[in-house]
């Protein structure tokens, strides 16, 4: 089979490098992440790089790349700004749009408009949520730290609210992730729809593993 070793890996042209590495985890959630500075002037950015932290208290990592020589962050700067931010999902239907999300706007242009998108505001929360999109939550800053083996971003929010299409939430409390047509991202430029999965029973020793449903 084929191999690369670490030394190979390296030796890679940087884009073959990027899209390797960044398929070869597998599939990843695609959200859009709302922010908005100060003033209100808002910013939409695809991120697939969102991972589950804990569940009490309820908390959301996001890993955000370091800065290039000469670019800016929106997100980032907004997140730190507010200490407010929200993630939506999507669905397949919109990858165009999503995906032109991470066009290099600048600050004073709103991806909302930009990339076919309109802001909803809720409360007192202060980063807009994507209008109709099927899930919405919204999230307060907790912790920020830059990662010393590469100086990426990671931070980790705490979720303040979720909104979901009604018929979501299972009684158990499991999202219907397919029947909110969420999306999932292979690499950098690769979009594709859920398909329905299989749930299973909290596993056991010595019993065999057993369908829910």
């Amino acid at each position: 089979m084929p191999h690369w070793s670490h030394t190979d890996i390296l030796a890679l042209p940087n884009r073959y490098r990027a899209n390797l590495i960044n398929t070869v985890a597998g599939f990843k959630p695609v959200l859009l992440v709302g922010t908005a500075n100060d003033a209100r002037a808002t910013n939409l950015a695809v991120f697939s790089n969102v991972l589950h932290i804990g569940a009490s208290p309820p908390l959301i990592g996001l890993l955000i790349r370091p800065n290039p020589e000469g670019t800016q962050r929106h997100t980032l700067d907004n997140i730190l700004d507010t200490e407010h931010y929200t993630l939506n999902h999507v669905s397949i239907e919109q990858a165009a749009n999503v995906h032109y999300t991470s066009a290099r706007f600048c600050r004073d242009q709103s991806e909302f408009s930009a990339c076919g998108f309109d802001e909803q505001w809720r409360g007192d929360h202060r980063a807009p949520y994507v209008a109709k999109a099927p899930i919405q939550i919204g999230m307060v800053l907790v912790e920020h730290q830059t990662l010393a083996v590469n100086q990426t971003h990671l931070v980790i929010g705490s979720v303040s609210d979720i909104y979901t299409e009604e018929g979501l939430v299972s009684d158990d409390g499991a999202v219907n992730l397919t029947e909110a047509r969420s999306t999932v991202a292979s690499g950098l430029d690769s979009y594709h729809s859920v398909s329905e999965g299989n749930r299973f029973e909290y596993a056991k020793p010595n019993q065999p593993p057993r369908r829910k449903g």
